[in-house]
């Protein structure tokens, strides 16, 4: 009786762990220069241009069909912001941006559904409270909306 010896073919686990192994460290390399936590920062800052200049837009589209005024919630006072939101109290400490009255500017009923679907909070600490959003009206007549608390040392704000 002959025996016929075959050899069979595939891999041995030292191999296949030396592969996984190298393949961990590979993806490790990519997840750290990707840098996960500041892209996740500049898509929310990207959001928060967005919502700031949809909330311009609503705001200015209110002035067009109201003979140029804004809607009644903004202040004339120049040299303080209001954040956007219905807390009537406590908003004064929240915009890190800048400097803000404890009063927020409700705009829900002048601009919605009209001029917008809805008011847009921050994407990450926006409530219909504390939108983190706030409006002024500077000296001149010009409106400015910006973000309170953007991050990675962003300045979001548009004025028109």
């Amino acid at each position: 009786m002959n025996k016929v010896l075959t050899h069979e073919k595939g891999f041995t686990l030292l191999e296949i762990l030396l592969v996984v192994a190298a393949i961990g460290i590979l993806a490790g390399i990519v997840i750290l220069a990707l840098n996960p936590g500041k892209q996740l920062g500049e898509t929310r800052n990207a959001q928060r241009h967005s919502d700031v200049n949809t909330i311009m837009n609503a705001i200015y589209q209110y002035a067009i069909d109201n003979n140029g005024s804004l809607p009644a919630a903004v202040d004339s006072i120049t040299a303080t912001s209001q954040v956007l939101g219905t807390a009537a109290t406590g908003l004064d400490a929240t915009c890190t941006a800048v400097t803000t009255v404890a009063a927020g500017a409700d705009l829900t009923s002048a601009l919605v559904p009209d001029y917008i679907v809805g008011i847009p909070t921050d994407p990450s600490t926006g409530t219909d409270a504390n939108t983190d959003y706030y409006v002024n009206k500077t000296a001149s007549g010009r409106v400015v909306v910006g973000s309170c608390d953007p991050e990675q040392s962003a300045v979001i704000n548009i004025t028109r």
